[in-house]
């Protein structure tokens, strides 16, 4: 369910704003980690000829690992990192630009707490 991660870092750093950088490392990891799940079952997955032709896939193979910038945006997050490894991008780009999209993410929902 969207937002789940967020509002357990909002009500987390409420509670204690004295773990905001170990609390946004970890959301960071973990959310991460969950991307690159994604991205492995893409990578797996066989490769159909009618899928290749998607638009869809298209953009994500025209920007390659930097669209994964926007894997935080709820419902297409998930399928951008499957796309990414269903096109056999790189695993090494495709996870540092997945958390670095979820980082200022959460970046920014951790500064909201400390408000």
């Amino acid at each position: 369910m969207p937002g789940g991660s967020e509002a357990l870092l909002f009500a987390f750093l409420r509670a204690y704003p004295d773990q905001f950088w170990v609390a946004l490392l970890l959301a960071t990891l973990g959310n991460t980690l969950g991307g690159m799940t994604s991205w492995a079952c893409g990578r797996w997955l066989p490769k159909w000829q009618g899928m290749a032709a998607l638009p869809q896939l298209e953009r994500v193979r025209r920007w390659g690992a930097p669209v994964l910038l926007l894997s935080w945006v709820p419902l297409i997050g998930d399928a951008l990192c499957v796309a990414a490894g269903w096109l056999r991008l790189y695993w090494l780009p495709c996870a540092l630009f997945t958390a670095l999209g979820k980082f200022a993410r959460y970046w920014l929902v951790a500064h909201g707490a400390s408000l």
